[in-house]
């Protein structure tokens, strides 16, 4: 039901949520009604970032409500031209694969169709680890290294996906913005300081940028984000806001969490001296409650936080695996979703040799345990000469290597064959089956003709 809320303050911000129904009709929908682009002019010069969380040049995976679709991209940018816009640059910083090798970020493009989009609107598109980074300081303990493309534009058009987050609950578009750090910064952000910790750091990232346009592209969405393991919805919502805060709130309110409950977003309300109550806020379009759902955002670990939910249940013993904390950076929480999968398939009934699993930056060894694995290099950096280990385990590296996983598990009993890392990459494809013979999971969002 389509419904529009007046405002007697006219301070307010403005949030829009339209169903998607058409190509390029629902995004003008969203845009006109959120006055997205009443402050732009022809010569501004734009910078679209969307979120390409992970890409496989090998097999086809699950997209869906993991990577901005294709079709709101383009519509954004017919849009743009249609205001005599020209100066559009889409960027988007790859945190999978090797920084300096930019073939996946060439094969993500092409097969997005930004090679199109390029030739019928006359855009730029890059891979931010190809381009200069600028120190700033945006009030976190450490210089950030952010793009300098972004920081260049006059307008960053931010384009997330209606998803959820392991960490930080929801992943909008304070958090999308993290793609346009580098991947040193990333890992800084994931602060083991229990007041600048991932949350406060995040909610600073938009700081020093010019000004940003807020695009939710909920078209699909993700239970347990932001990864491809997680569990796509198809809803068809989009929302729009000029004030990025107001558009994180409407958009987890969306995903039936309250903003109260998201520790970025309070700590970004508290810096702008914002409510959390959504009282000063006007939603134009559709009626946030009858399209709210909830999603959830956490993985379950047992009542000790020791164990993953799932494991208790199969009756695992002689393992400690401690829940992630906010400080486990996106590379090492890539390598800590493996563990688990090998751990949980190695499981044969016998107890483990009361080994414990350690990682991020902050947890420390339990007294007691026969082995102590640490996984990555701020572990090991920080535990290696804990008196409370028995026998360590190192996976150093940052991040460890799958070798260095190889080698780890064979010290703990758990013999890896080396054919299965090589074949991890097309793994991911096993992942579409539980999208297979539901029409609504469509890959013509994310194509360009």
């Amino acid at each position: 039901m389509l419904i529009m809320k007046k405002s007697k303050d006219v301070n307010k911000s403005i949030v829009s949520i339209v169903k998607y129904e058409k190509p390029l009709e629902s995004v003008r929908k969203v845009v006109e009604l959120s006055k997205l682009f009443e402050s732009i002019t022809k010569d501004t010069k734009v910078f679209i970032k969307p979120n390409i969380v992970y890409w496989n040049q090998h097999t086809n995976f699950p997209k869906w409500g993991v990577i901005t679709t294709s079709r709101v991209i383009e519509d954004t940018i017919i849009l743009l031209k249609e205001q005599g816009i020209n100066d559009i640059m889409i960027g988007e910083g790859f945190r999978i694969g090797e920084t300096k090798d930019n073939d996946l970020a060439l094969d993500a493009f092409e097969k997005l169709g930004f090679n199109l989009l390029k030739k019928k609107y006359n855009i730029k598109f890059i891979n931010t680890f190809t381009r200069p980074f600028k120190k700033i300081d945006i009030g976190c303990d450490f210089e950030v290294d952010f793009s300098s493309d972004a920081l260049a534009a006059d307008v960053v058009i931010d384009i997330p996906v209606l998803k959820t987050h392991a960490q930080a609950v929801s992943s909008l578009g304070f958090k999308n913005l993290l793609g346009l750090t580098h991947n040193e910064s990333r890992k800084k952000i994931h602060s083991a300081d229990p007041i600048k910790d991932l949350h406060f750091n995040l909610a600073h990232l938009p700081n020093k940028l010019k000004k940003v346009l807020t695009i939710i592209d909920g078209i699909y969405t993700l239970e347990r984000g932001p990864a491809i393991d997680g569990k796509a919805h198809r809803k068809d919502i989009l929302v729009a806001s000029t004030d990025m805060l107001s558009a994180d709130m409407v958009g987890t309110k969306l995903l039936g969490i309250e903003p109260s409950e998201v520790p970025l977003l309070v700590q970004a309300a508290k810096d702008r001296h914002r409510p959390m109550d959504l009282s000063d806020i006007t939603i134009v379009g559709e009626n946030l409650e009858e399209l709210a759902s909830h999603h959830e955002w956490d993985f379950i670990y047992n009542d000790a936080g020791d164990l993953p939910l799932p494991f208790q249940r199969i009756g695992v013993k002689g393992l400690k695996y401690q829940k992630y904390d906010a400080s486990l950076c996106t590379h090492c929480s890539g390598i800590n979703g493996v563990l688990l999968t090998f751990i949980k398939n190695a499981w044969k009934g016998e107890p483990f040799d009361n080994i414990e699993v350690l990682n991020g930056k902050i947890m420390e060894p339990t007294p007691g345990m026969n082995k102590t694995v640490l996984l990555g290099k701020c572990q090991y950096d920080k535990n290696k000469d804990h008196p409370d280990i028995n026998v360590m385990i190192p996976i150093k590296g940052c991040p460890p290597s799958m070798e260095d996983v190889r080698k780890a598990f064979s010290q703990i009993g758990i013999e890896i064959n080396p054919m299965i890392f090589k074949n991890m990459d097309k793994g991911a494809g096993f992942l579409m089956r539980k999208y297979k013979g539901k029409p609504e999971f469509e890959e013509k969002f994310f194509q360009i003709n």
